[in-house]
Formats: C-alpha cells, structure tokens, sequence
C-alpha cells in the first residue's frame, strides 16, 4: 500500500516538471531561422492621391501561425525618414520598430498613409516603396504604391454668416464682371467649403475638366453670378468627390452641392457627370419672387447623391437628355417656379438604406422651420420621360396654397399609386417595369422588351434631342427616357 502511494506521487510529481517544462517552452520565443511571416497581402496600392492630401489608411495583417511567440526584430520602411509613406504598428505612429512581438496563434495590425508631395508633373505619376521585416534572420516585404496626382487646390479662406451659421468659402476672383476659365490640364480640389463664383462673375469649365470637391465642399454660384459647364459627349466635366480609391467609388454624400443662388440666369450644364454628394444641383433663389430664373441641364448624369439630384426652389429650369439615378431622398424636387424635362430618366434604384420619399416631388410651397410659404409651381413639364425606382410610389404633388398649376405629363412612363387622369396626365404608361438593362450596375439603357422602346412622341425632339445621352441617333418613333435603345 505505502509502496502504491509513493509510486503515484513520483508519477504525479514528474507530471508536474513534465507540464512545467512544456509550459515554460510555449512561453519561449521561437528563434528557428525556418519562421517566416505570413501577411494578408504581399502589396498594398493607394489610388489617385492628390499632392499634398493624405491617403485614406490602408491596413495590413500580420499573422502567428505557430504554436510560440515569435518577435520581429525590425519592421521599417525601405525608403526610411524621407518616404512619402508612414506606418502605424500596434498604436505607435513612426516609420522604423524593432522587437515586436506576435502571442502564439495571434496576429497584428500594421497601418499604412501616404502624403505625396507636389512636383510639377502635369500626368499622375507613381511613388514606390516597401515594408521590410526581419525575423531570426529572415528578410521579407510587403510592397507599397501609391499614385499621385498634382491639382489646382481652392482652398477656403473666408466665411460669410447665414443665420447661426458660418459658411466658408473661397472667393474665385476679387474683380466684379469676371470671367474665370477652369481648364482640363489639371484637375481642381475644393477644400474647406465652397469654391464662390460672386455677383456678375461667370465661371466657364472647359470640356474634360475633373472637379473634386473634400467634405462639405462645393461650388457656390452666388446671387447674379452665372456657371456654364461646356462639357462635350467625348470630354464630360465630372464632378466628384476628392477620395479616388475604389472603395469611394460609390459612396454617397462625400461632398456638398453644385449651389446656384438668385438674380443669375443663362446658367448651363452640358455633359457633366456628377456623384457621390449630397445634392446634385441646387438652383435656390427664394429671395426673389418676381419672376423664376433660368438653368438648363442638358446631357448629363446626376448619381449617388445621399439627398436630392436636382432641387429647384423657385427657379425655371429645363432638363434634357439627362439620367438622374440613385438618390436617399428626391431625384427631382420642385418647390415652386418652372420645370420641364424632356427625354430623362429618373431611376431611383437607392440602395444605402430606407427611402421614404418618392423620385419626384412638385410642390407649390417650401417649409422653413414649422412654417410653409407660397412659391407659385408655374408649369411643371414632362414629355417622353421615365420615372421609376426602388419605392411603391415614386411621384407625389402637394398645392398647399391651391396656385393654378398647369402640370402637364404627356408620354410618360410612371411610377404610382396615384390616380391621374387627362387633360393634364395624357399617353401615360403607369407601373410597367422599363426593363432597363442592369440598373444594378447602372446601366439604364433599355432593353428590346421594354415598354419604353417606341413609346414616345417625336414632336417633343428639338435640336437638342436629336442624339441621345450616348450620342446614338433618335429614331421617327422615339423611345422614352434618355436612352434610345439600339
């Protein structure tokens, strides 16, 4: 029986040294010169960055796949102090670390920003460089590129006070009567607010011109001051916001508003491309009631806007041959004035959260705070047009004050629950889906089968519509919306 006990306590006691040994071994790093590093990538690329902004920050995973701790003797960027790179590893910003340790079956975070300095260079051009990390001996990297591009920065440097708020801005030429010229040999950067085009001031954007517009940044027509945006069907102006990597790319709401205040008239928009903001086109002049002022937007996609396409507020406007697409609240809200569109499709597919509000608004009023005020809806005009999305109901009209509006919707594709009846809904063609190619990939072009296809009335074409968004000729029996199907 003794001789039993013993026996069982030797055996347990070297149980315990047995464990012990092997615990403390776990706990050991593991210096074998066969231990290399695993990564989630091997090469980590920045898209277009413009000279002098910050990259957006790209992460990097560093895994533990053994059974020890490992220690990195040093993880550094190959272009030293002087790389337009920097790294954040475990919390610490800096561009050398030695001695990093990895637990056992555990990984780490390494962070990645580039700032690319201004050079002169008028085409993008590429910054290159590594990580490079050495483990018992062993050398590895992870390659670093980053595109650069130079621009024309507007920076904001003013504010003028609206209310309660301060808005900031950026006054484009100091002398009244102006004439400023964007062109297309470099793009612009609006930062810190609006780009002010101000009273009897025109501002001109040239064919192929790029705007890209920071935060909260945007271009401010202020009251009398005039835009034209003289894109071509080969060279459009595009509109957009400032961070180009492809996970921006269709984010909404990276940028404010094109913003055209009262007393201007002769504004155009031709052949643009604008994304990616909160509003699209804002045409606003409720100071000024005595007769609506004029913007005409031809040929031009509005997409991706977190709130409204085009928003007119008293003003007369007339759209052609334009695709409004994808906003979180109206494609088009009329408050008032004059609107007519002629060959557009309004496809509201939204797909970043819930939209409770239809493609198109008409409204003969506008609410400031708990209050709503008379803005007269003079005519409201759609001829050969498609309205359609993602909603049950995608058209909604409200005479608060009981203006004599004179609607008119004459060969129209539509969206609704409503029950609109002649003489003002004429050649309607309500709650047929428009089969368009791949809305999910915006691609509203339109397929064979749509009712759209032949649908339209050619005594709505002028001069304008001969072609439509794509350039392809209409044909004697005209398709609705801004694609002719071919």
């Amino acid at each position: 029986m003794h001789l039993t006990l013993k026996y069982l306590a030797s055996f347990f006691f070297f149980f315990l040294l047995i464990i012990g040994i092997s615990s403390c071994k776990k706990d050991e790093i593991l210096t074998d010169s066969s231990v290399k590093l695993e990564f989630s990538t091997d090469t980590i690329m920045f898209d277009t960055v413009f000279s002098s902004l910050g990259s957006t920050t790209k992460q990097l995973k560093i895994y533990n796949r053994n059974n020890r701790p490992i220690r990195i003797s040093s993880i550094r960027l190959a272009g030293g102090a002087p790389s337009t790179f920097r790294l954040n590893v475990d919390g610490i910003p800096g561009k050398s670390f030695f001695d990093v340790e990895i637990p056992e079956k555990d990984s780490l975070f390494v962070f990645v920003e580039v700032t690319v300095n201004p050079n002169g260079q008028l085409t993008p051009f590429i910054f290159q460089d590594s990580i490079l990390f050495e483990i018992n001996g062993n050398k590895q990297d992870v390659d670093l590129v980053a595109f650069g591009q130079n621009a024309r920065f507007i920076v904001a440097d003013k504010f003028v006070t609206a209310g309660s708020s301060a808005i900031p801005y950026a006054l484009l030429d100091t002398q009244l009567n102006a004439t400023i010229t964007w062109d297309n040999v470099l793009p612009y950067v609006i930062w810190g607010g609006y780009a002010l085009v101000d009273s009897s001031q025109t501002l001109i954007i040239q064919p192929g011109t790029k705007i890209y517009f920071g935060n909260s940044a945007g271009i401010w027509v202020y009251r009398g001051g005039t835009i034209k945006v003289l894109g071509t069907v080969n060279d459009p102006v595009k509109m957009k916001g400032v961070r180009l990597e492809s996970y921006y790319q269709d984010i909404p709401g990276q940028w404010d508003r094109v913003w055209i205040n009262e007393g201007s008239t002769n504004n155009e928009i031709n052949y643009a491309e604008i994304s990616n903001g909160f509003i699209g086109v804002h045409a606003d002049t409720p100071f000024d009631t005595s007769d609506a002022k004029k913007l005409m937007i031809r040929n031009t996609i509005i997409k991706n806007m977190s709130g409204f396409g085009i928003l007119s507020r008293y003003y007369k406007i007339e759209v052609k041959n334009t695709l409004i697409a994808r906003c979180g609240q109206y494609a088009f809200l009329a408050e008032g004035g004059e609107c007519e569109f002629r060959h557009c499709t309004l496809a509201n597919y939204w797909n970043d959260g819930q939209r409770n509000t239809p493609s198109v608004s008409l409204r003969d009023y506008t609410i400031s705070g708990a209050n709503a005020f008379n803005y007269k809806l003079r005519k409201a005009n759609f001829f050969n047009c498609i309205i359609w999305g993602n909603n049950d109901e995608e058209y909604e009209i409200g005479y608060e004050f009981g203006n004599d509006t004179i609607e008119s919707f004459n060969h129209v594709l539509l969206k609704t629950e409503l029950n609109l009846s002649a003489p003002y809904y004429t050649n309607m063609i309500l709650n047929q889906n428009p089969q368009f190619v791949n809305f999910s990939e915006d691609d509203y072009q339109l397929q064979s089968i749509s009712p759209a296809v032949n649908a339209g009335d050619p005594a709505f074409i002028d001069a304008d519509l001969i072609n439509d968004l794509l350039n392809y000729t209409r044909d004697a029996s005209p398709d609705l919306g801004a694609y002719e199907f071919h």
